[in-house]
C-alpha cells in the first residue's frame, strides 16, 4: 500500500513537471492574462457608451434641430451595446472585427457630436458639457491604454502558442491564437485622442481603425 502511495506521488510530480517544462503553465497564465485585458477593454468602452446619454441631453437643450446627429448616436450606441464578445470567443477573428468595428462606429459618432459645440457657443460654455468632455478625453485615454495593454499580452500569448515546442502543448490542449487589434498606423495605437474641438475638427480616437489580425498587431495597414 506504501509502495502504491509513493508511486502515485512520484507519477503526479513527474506529470507535473512535465507540464510546467512543456509550456502548460505559461500559456495559462498568459491565457488569463488576455482575458483580463479584454475585460478591461470592454470596461472602458461600456464607460464610453454610460456618457452618451447625459452628452446627448446637454447638446440637445441648446442644439435641439441637430435630430440627424442625434440619431446617428442613438444607433451607434445600440450597435455597439448589441455586440458582446465573450472570452470564448477571443479567438474568432469575425466577432472581434464586428465589434471593433462597432466602436468604431461609436466613435465617428461621438466625435460628430461633440464637435457641434463649435456651432452653439453657449453650449461651449455650459459647464456640465465641459465636465462631460473632460471625462471622455480621460475616457478615450483609458481606452487608449487598455487596447495598448491587450495587443501587447495577446502578441505574447499567440507567440507562445505558435512556438516549438510549447505549440505541441496548445495544439493537446486546443489552445488558438487569439484575435488581436489591428491599427491603421503605430501612432495610433500608442498617442492616446485628444478630445478637443477648438478647431472643429474631432480627430479620430485609437478604436476607429478596423480590422482583426490573430498574430501581433501590426502597422501601416
Amino acid at each position: 500500500m506504501k509502495n502504491f502511495k509513493k508511486l502515485t506521488v512520484a507519477a503526479l510530480l513527474a506529470s507535473s513537471l512535465s507540464l510546467s517544462g512543456c509550456g502548460y503553465n505559461t500559456l495559462q497564465a498568459q491565457d488569463e492574462q488576455v482575458t483580463a485585458s479584454w475585460s478591461e477593454v470592454v470596461n472602458q468602452y461600456q464607460r464610453r457608451a454610460d456618457l452618451v446619454p447625459n452628452l446627448v441631453a446637454v447638446v440637445q437643450r441648446y442644439a435641439e434641430h441637430e435630430r440627424e446627429v442625434f440619431t446617428e448616436v442613438a444607433s451607434a450606441r445600440a450597435a455597439a451595446g448589441s455586440v458582446q464578445i465573450t472570452p470564448e470567443t477571443l479567438n474568432d477573428p469575425n466577432s472581434m472585427k464586428q465589434y471593433q468595428e462597432a466602436q468604431a462606429q461609436m466613435t465617428g459618432a461621438l466625435s460628430r457630436l461633440m464637435a457641434i459645440s463649435e456651432r452653439y457657443p453657449d453650449l461651449k460654455a455650459d459647464a456640465m458639457f465641459q465636465d462631460l468632455q473632460a471625462q471622455l478625453e480621460g475616457t478615450e485615454n483609458r481606452i487608449t491604454v487598455a487596447r495598448q495593454r491587450y495587443i501587447q499580452d495577446v502578441q505574447g500569448y499567440n507567440t507562445t502558442v505558435r512556438q516549438f515546442p510549447t505549440n505541441l502543448t496548445a495544439m493537446v490542449f486546443g489552445m488558438d491564437p487569439k484575435a488581436n487589434f489591428t491599427v491603421e498606423n503605430e501612432r495610433q495605437i500608442s498617442t492616446a485622442p485628444t478630445v478637443n474641438f477648438d478647431n472643429g475638427a474631432a480627430p479620430a480616437a485609437s478604436g476607429a481603425a478596423t480590422g482583426t489580425n490573430t498574430g501581433t498587431a501590426t502597422s501601416g495597414q
